[in-house]
């Protein structure tokens, strides 16, 4: 979901059908640059001793909520030579608390239980949790303690990972979700690539390139 697009009802359903049900594109051949990937302009700097991997995401964003399910299931395959983090990005003042609250889940240990949970909440059961008593009441009903998850949203340490966050989406020059960052070096999505599959398919093509690289 791109910057201009995360009202739009019309491109969630355009994506949804292209980019996860369509055989648009096919899953097999080598990834070709500016068709399948793009790569970054400016290499940017990405923990070392790993392949890196980071997906940029919003809760708020649809795409992000579909393409999770396929994501999840790659993430539990990935080899030891492969680290793996989320990013959630706020392209507006409004995408900020669930930005911030994605931060705090992974403060307090809770992503494993509560980071598919926050997308059902949002997109299945089309609830807000824009307001501290929104968030309270969705952690307390998912067995959380809800005091404990806002005082983490507001601490010095989430903060830091939002202005951190901040920083690498600008680095990577993102403009739309979800979208994956290879090795500071290559980006694909979803979109992109033409379908979900076929971006997990890319970026493991990118991952052997870089690890030979």
């Amino acid at each position: 979901m791109k910057r201009r697009e995360f009202a739009s009802c019309t491109a969630v359903a355009a994506w949804a059908l292209a980019g996860l049900t369509a055989p648009a594109r096919a899953q097999g051949g080598a990834p070709v640059e500016g068709r399948d990937f793009q790569r970054v302009a400016q290499p940017v700097a990405v923990p070392e001793g790993k392949v890196d991997v980071v997906e940029f995401f919003g809760y708020w964003c649809p795409h992000c909520n579909a393409f999770e399910p396929v994501l999840d299931a790659w993430v539990h395959k990935l080899p030891a030579h492969v680290s793996f983090r989320r990013m959630p990005i706020a392209f507006n003042a409004a995408q900020e608390p669930t930005q911030r609250l994605y931060f705090a889940l992974e403060a307090l240990g809770l992503v494993d239980t509560l980071h598919r949970k926050v997308f059902t909440a949002m997109h299945a059961q089309r609830q807000r949790l824009d307001k501290d008593s929104e968030i309270s009441a969705w952690a307390q009903a998912n067995g959380a303690d809800g005091a404990k998850i806002l005082d983490a949203m507001k601490s010095f340490s989430v903060a830091t990972k939002v202005r951190q966050s901040k920083q690498l989406a600008e680095a990577f020059r993102i403009e739309g979700v979800p979208t994956l960052g290879i090795a500071g070096r290559y980006m694909t999505s979803p979109s992109i690539a033409g379908t979900a599959e076929r971006a997990l398919v890319v970026t493991d093509a990118l991952i052997a390139q870089s690890r030979k690289g």
